[in-house]
């Protein structure tokens, strides 16, 4: 399996609403969409440059802040995205039309003080699931974390 894991890029406060490097972007609530999506762009470009990659299954996945972009970017770019993996997300704030169905993984600690649990339980699950989403939805004892058993279930789920 091949995978891109690019960080975060830029000033966390700013907003972006544009298409940059071959992603759709929207308005977001917060983050750094404007510089990270120009990286993940180069960073996916390179590698399908050199690798053979099965167009069924790229997935976009990121924890905490980066479940949220992950939540907002992915459902304006399910054309390329096939599954989106949000650990911990804190919100959902996809800023253009859907494009396809990718497939959800969102999982979240039950005692999270970082970024309540509430988020996900009551907000983004219901609103993906409404809107006719393939939901998977894991509540776990917890934190602000990312527990090997919730990771391998994420990963299970992704190749299975």
């Amino acid at each position: 399996m091949d995978r891109v894991l690019p960080g975060g890029r830029g000033p966390r406060n700013d907003h972006a609403c544009s298409r940059v490097a071959g992603l759709r972007l929207g308005s977001h609530r917060a983050g750094s969409v404007r510089y990270d999506a120009p990286f993940i762009s180069e960073a996916l470009n390179f590698t399908f440059a050199r690798c053979l990659i099965d167009p069924q299954r790229i997935a976009l996945g990121g924890f905490s802040d980066g479940g949220s972009y992950t939540l907002s970017l992915g459902p304006s770019n399910g054309d390329l995205f096939t599954h989106l993996i949000a650990f911990s997300p804190g919100f959902s704030s996809p800023g253009g039309p859907p494009v396809g169905k990718p497939k959800i993984f969102i999982s979240h600690g039950i005692e999270d003080p970082v970024l309540s649990i509430v988020a996900s339980r009551i907000e983004i699950v219901p609103v993906l699931l409404a809107n006719g989403y393939d939901v998977t939805y894991e509540e776990f004892t917890g934190v602000h974390e990312v527990p090997p058993e919730i990771a391998s279930l994420a990963l299970d789920w992704f190749v299975g």
